[in-house]
């Protein structure tokens, strides 16, 4: 129902494009944003019937103050609330701060700790409007390099080839050399893919702009253990976290924790 919903209101295509290398399992289908994976988002915000969304605020403090939960930020005042549900990469919940240091058990703590990431880097490369990338697929995925494993033309992938859009193109780096170079300079990393870029795609143009992304937590490759999408830390008032840490990292992942989530949220209420 939730693919659906998602193609009736084109905020979904299916993936028509020529991606090479790409295993494709059997009985599966793939699918792609037009507006890049944030309008999947945006589109179920919107149905949230009024929800006030704040962007960009660094939680570092979960604490218990008069039977609500008192959260603590980075940068502005603190706020309570009623309920709480984390869906950050697992490891950031085991970097918060306050009573909710000691509100984990022993064995959640356990079962926490024993979910991995992968890490990787992305690079965006983005072009002015009318640059042609002539390449005779829309993205690629590499096998034989240490440095890159997938580079997409974004656009291309996307069926918005435009003369008014620029094209851009994304790179992900494998997860070896991710891991190698997890702390290293940003600036000598972005220089390293790019020499490894022009030696799979030489005849790429120089791009206007260049964008290089940590991706610290980047795919699951062990999901928290023995949880059904999601897990309760406290019950009254509710601290409840979900997300594809408790799942897989993929759309379906995410979809089957956030049902899960909103089954335990609901019987709370």
């Amino acid at each position: 129902s939730f693919y659906e919903e998602l193609l009736s209101h084109g905020i979904l295509k299916l993936l028509t494009a020529p991606i090479e290398g790409m295993v494709v399992k059997e009985g599966s289908c793939n699918y792609m944003a037009p507006q890049g994976i944030s309008s999947v988002v945006k589109f179920y915000l919107k149905q949230s019937a009024g929800a006030d969304v704040f962007y960009e605020q660094h939680v570092t403090h979960i604490s218990l103050r008069d039977g609500k939960w008192e959260v603590s930020r980075k940068m502005g005042p603190t706020e309570q609330f009623d309920i709480v549900i984390l869906t950050m990469p697992v490891p950031q919940i085991l970097q918060l701060q306050g009573d909710i240091v000691n509100i984990i058990n022993e064995s959640q703590k356990q079962q926490l700790q024993s979910a991995s990431y992968s890490s990787r880097y992305a690079l965006g490369l983005f072009y002015e409007a009318g640059t042609q990338i002539d390449v005779p697929w829309a993205a690629q995925y590499i096998t034989d390099n240490p440095c890159i494993r997938f580079i997409s033309i974004d656009n291309k992938k996307r069926n918005i080839e435009s003369p008014e859009i620029g094209p851009s193109v994304v790179v992900h780096t494998t997860v070896m050399f991710g891991s190698e170079h997890l702390d290293s300079d940003p600036a000598e990393v972005q220089q390293l893919i790019l020499s490894h870029l022009e030696r799979i795609v030489p005849s790429l143009p120089k791009p206007a702009s260049i964008k290089c992304q940590k991706w610290r937590h980047s795919q699951v490759t062990k999901a928290v253990p023995s949880c059904l999408g999601q897990m309760i830390l406290h019950t009254q008032p509710l601290l409840i976290c979900g997300g594809d840490g408790f799942t897989r990292s993929n759309f379906d992942g995410c979809i089957d924790s956030a049902m899960s989530l909103a089954e335990a949220v609901k019987s709370h209420l």
